[in-house]
């Protein structure tokens, strides 16, 4: 995507559109764990049919991911956008209105084909083409920040609307929610045009198979996949499992909301660190603080205080290893492929979604206990500090190509 001699407001205001569009896809989408007790007591369903739709709403949207960058780097990003919330929105009203099981999981198909057009990966990606390489840090940390206040303030109020009126009509109304997006794309489209357009299938995988055959690439692409299955198994059972080890159900709303909450600060930490510091090392010491602070909460007494304070510590490591990606992948890829290799590396961290979700609810069913989980997550915390450090933070062949 390039600008189209755009004047600075009209960048400004684009900004700002697609800030709100990552805080209003995201949100809903990364909080849907607050429904899993309620809707899992009252249907009589194992853990593992709610866990089942997450996890295929994660790995659609991973699939879905690459082919809508592919799309926006050759068409334009508002259009993908649209039909992004307008999918995502009827998969949730469709969840809201099946008791079916197997309809249930089936929703995933379409929530997650919606999130993966409309995500915030697509919207950051859109934003770090229309800025200047000195401000594309700290821009993708803002529209990670604003997907961040998303998900703050969508826990609790999923949570209240879920006491207040029923898990179905909260459904339905968060899928009715989807439709804000559509103003805000105007803005998008206003300074925006495709990067890749007319670049047949050929450039397109050229330009893939070149990224697969750098070392640095396939770095990211493989340590993201760590990321995804943090997220996705906290994000998802935690609310749970605060419930299962007698708290509130508050609490676990507050866990998911804190998480968004503090990512704020983190992503623009992130953000920020990414253009001054060194954004590999910054990243493997995300992912080694991970398994630090997972490893001190489930060696520690649980109780409101340890899982508010574990939720918002995790917060400033939640999200803020997105920027620094997607920083690298532009950084030693180029820009004119962004979207569509931006859109690969989320691939492999929706499949680390998928499991992290999946597996989460089948471990339970099986032992009554997360306890395995969590320490898979350690250990992939611990592994993906060291997979980082081999990237090159230098142009690669194809970015090198690019400039030439």
């Amino acid at each position: 995507m390039a600008t189209r001699t755009a004047k600075p407001s009209d960048v400004n205001v684009a900004i700002f559109a697609g800030c709100m569009v990552a805080f209003l896809g995201f949100g809903f989408a990364a909080t849907f764990g607050v429904f899993l007790a309620p809707m899992s007591a009252e249907l009589g369903w194992g853990r593992e049919t709610f866990s089942l739709s997450v996890a295929v709403q994660a790995l659609t949207w991973g699939f879905a991911q690459p082919v809508a960058g592919a799309i926006a780097d050759r068409y334009g990003t508002a259009r993908v956008l649209a039909f992004g919330a307008i999918c995502a929105g009827l998969g949730f009203v469709l969840r809201g209105m099946t008791t079916d099981p197997v309809l249930f999981v089936m929703t995933g198909l379409l929530v997650g084909a919606g999130t993966g057009a409309a995500s915030f990966p697509i919207v950051i990606g859109a934003l770090g083409k229309i800025v200047t390489a000195e401000r594309r840090s700290f821009i993708l940390g803002l529209g990670t920040a604003a997907a961040s206040l998303g998900m703050f303030v969508s826990a609790p109020s999923a949570s209240l609307m879920i006491g207040g009126f029923g898990w179905q009509t909260a459904l339905i109304a968060i899928g009715f929610s989807f439709a804000l997006i559509l103003p805000f794309l105007i803005f998008i489209s206003r300074v925006s045009v495709p990067t890749a357009t007319g670049s047949g299938a050929g450039a397109f995988g050229t330009a893939i198979t070149a990224a697969f055959r750098d070392r640095s690439y396939l770095c990211l692409f493989f340590g993201f996949f760590v990321c995804g299955f943090h997220v996705a198994f906290i994000q998802t059972h935690l609310p749970a499992y605060v419930v299962d080890i007698g708290l509130a159900r508050w609490v676990g709303a507050w866990s998911l909301a804190l998480i968004g909450l503090f990512n704020i600060a983190g992503s623009f930490l992130s953000g920020w660190s990414g253009q001054v510091l060194s954004k590999k090392k910054v990243l493997s010491g995300i992912y080694f603080t991970r398994a630090v602070v997972i490893a001190i909460f489930i060696s520690l007494p649980v109780s409101e205080a340890t899982v508010l304070v574990f939720s918002a510590v995790m917060g400033l490591l939640w999200l803020s290893t997105v920027p620094l990606t997607m920083g690298l992948v532009a950084q030693t890829q180029g820009l004119k492929f962004l979207s569509t290799l931006a859109g690969l590396v989320f691939l492999s961290h929706q499949t680390g979604s998928f499991i992290g979700a999946w597996m989460g609810g089948r471990i339970y069913d099986l032992n009554q206990d997360y306890t395995p989980m969590w320490w898979a997550a350690i250990a992939l915390g611990l592994l993906a500090a060291l997979i980082h450090l081999p990237i090159r933070e230098e142009p690669g062949p194809l970015a090198q190509a690019e400039m030439s």
